[in-house]
């Protein structure tokens, strides 16, 4: 018993040792660990090379309500989907690319190649700046040593390698909320040592993050209040900076989206309307309340979760991991859900699996310098196991569902634009669930081309063309074409192929590409390859 209650002491002091470092490391600063400028050009190499990997399809978001729009933008022809027909978008976000295509367009470099990999190089270096804040946060709330262990989480973890360079307005909103967060006082240590101006750029970054996706307001309805309750200065923080911050931001949205639209158009209420008070998102499918906690966020943070759950507990940070939980809490009472939605809280989950690191590193290094040989072995395991089990199992998968998994949407893509731009595609028909590949954003050819409808129905149990053609291949198809003006190619997965080798043979289309697409289905039946026929 004696023995026991020695090591227990003995535990309880090294981790009180380990929390004294760790305020050390903080007040050693930039002396000890590289600076914020290192850090960056680190990350921002590693987050462009990670957009080259980025080859697949994740969300058809990606390209419908960013790319293509800012195509539209500057180069006058691309799809509105019906979104932007209802006004619940912003046409904020997409107007970051459309600036890049003109760059492009002046340049004379809008080719397939740069057309196909500049967004997503663009988005990287946006994404480079999250992981330096990340680090930044992490250093202010534990000191440089867990900002170390907390960007190797967030630059191995999978779901942010897969995620987080692609073009979708959740990478940017996960972007400017770990920016934001650096900087709100009400998550300092000691928030009377923040300057004034901290929260100034808080609330500016928060502001925008709303403006790009109104529903990032959950996060900073929760923030807010916890900066009102430990503020000081609380009609100061409404009156003067939080309402006059949010009224510049949003009016100069409402203001480009008037511009834009033609007409005036409040995204955010529209937005509301249809996402919260009418459940229009339920339309794409629902999930059961609780999948983000038994499915959706453990997929995403993966083998990082007993690292996180040990960190929380360690670093005692609850308004933190309190905001973990009301965001995903939140979010579980829609009945729409997608990964993607949850994704600005991944990297504070990170950070504090990055916490539970450092401190099983911080055993290592206490040990190396106090203890014998055989406790000092047992400590250098630990860290050294951890390492290794994070790295081979999260580093296959970011590259297989980067560069293997749902590819064949995106070659077909790539495919098409280069024959488009030698003249070899005249028209094209997509006979495949709606929104299934890229458009012309990728194709960057002004060339008719047609998908399948999937526009929400006012009518309750009215099917879409999406899901009758899903329904019924030959049916469909065979009454579509009394009406069409024949394309040149037609592009299809190979499950609705077999059902329709008869109809394209009888009107002369003969198989010319192929493209391997993924090794299992996702929310339908295996979706194995992507084929393309063209007239004879």
């Amino acid at each position: 018993m004696r023995k026991r209650t020695n090591a227990s002491v003995s535990a309880h002091e090294d981790e009180v040792s380990n929390l004294k470092s760790f305020q050390e490391d903080s007040k050693q600063g930039a002396s000890q660990f590289p600076s914020s400028t290192k850090i960056f050009i680190i990350c921002l190499i590693f987050r462009m090379t990670n957009s080259l990997f980025v080859q697949t399809y994740f969300n058809p978001d990606e390209h419908w309500q960013a790319l293509e729009v800012a195509h539209r933008i500057t180069f006058g022809y691309g799809h509105l989907t019906w979104e932007w027909t209802k006004g619940i978008r912003s046409y904020l976000h997409p107007m970051l690319f459309a600036v890049l295509y003109k760059v492009l367009s002046v340049l004379n470099l809008d080719t397939p190649l740069f057309m196909i990999k500049a967004p997503r190089l663009l988005q990287s270096m946006l994404s480079a700046f999250g992981d330096l804040y990340m680090f930044k946060l992490s250093r202010v709330l534990y000191g440089g040593h867990v900002a170390m262990w907390a960007l190797f989480a967030q630059l191995t973890n999978w779901f942010m390698f897969y995620c987080i360079t692609r073009t979708l307005s959740n990478s940017l909103e996960t972007v400017l909320t770990v920016l934001s967060l650096y900087y709100w006082p009400c998550l300092r240590v000691n928030s009377s040592n923040s300057p004034e101006a901290s929260r100034t750029w808080a609330l500016v970054t928060a502001a925008i993050a709303c403006a790009i996706r109104p529903t990032s307001a959950i996060i900073w309805v929760y923030v807010g209040l916890m900066e009102l309750i430990v503020s000081r200065d609380r009609l100061k923080f409404i009156f003067l900076q939080v309402l006059p911050i949010g009224s510049i931001v949003l009016g100069l949205t409402f203001l480009l989206d008037r511009l834009m639209y033609d007409s005036w158009v409040f995204v955010p209420l529209n937005f509301l309307k249809f996402n919260f008070l009418s459940s229009g998102g339920d339309y794409y499918g629902t999930h059961p309340w609780h999948w983000y906690f038994t499915q959706g966020f453990i997929v995403m943070i993966f083998t990082f979760l007993p690292f996180m759950a040990v960190g929380v507990v360690q670093s005692k940070q609850w308004k933190l991991s309190g905001l973990i939980l009301w965001v995903i809490g939140l979010y579980s009472i829609l009945g729409h859900k997608e990964f993607r939605f949850v994704l600005p809280v991944l990297p504070i989950a990170l950070s504090f699996s990055g916490y539970s690191l450092a401190m099983l590193s911080r055993q290592y290094s206490s040990n190396k310098k106090n203890k014998s040989t055989r406790t000092r072995s047992k400590s250098s395991w630990k860290i050294q196991a951890a390492v290794i089990f994070l790295v081979v199992t999260n580093l296959p998968m970011a590259l297989y569902m980067s560069m293997v998994h749902q590819r064949g949407t995106e070659d077909v893509m790539n495919y098409l634009a280069k024959e488009a731009r030698q003249g070899n595609v005249k028209s094209v028909l997509f006979l495949t669930p709606c929104h299934a590949t890229p458009y012309y954003s990728t194709l960057h050819q002004n060339l008719p081309m047609r998908f399948l409808d999937c526009s929400p129905s006012e009518v309750k149990g009215n099917l879409d063309e999406s899901d009758r053609f899903m329904t019924d291949p030959i049916g469909f198809t065979s009454e579509f074409a009394k009406n069409w003006s024949q394309p040149s190619h037609i592009v299809l997965f190979n499950n609705e192929e077999k059902h329709l080798k008869d109809f394209l043979s009888s009107h002369s289309y003969e198989e010319i590409k192929r493209f391997f697409h993924a090794h299992f289905k996702v929310d339908r039946d295996l979706q194995a390859s992507v084929v393309v026929y063209a007239l004879k």
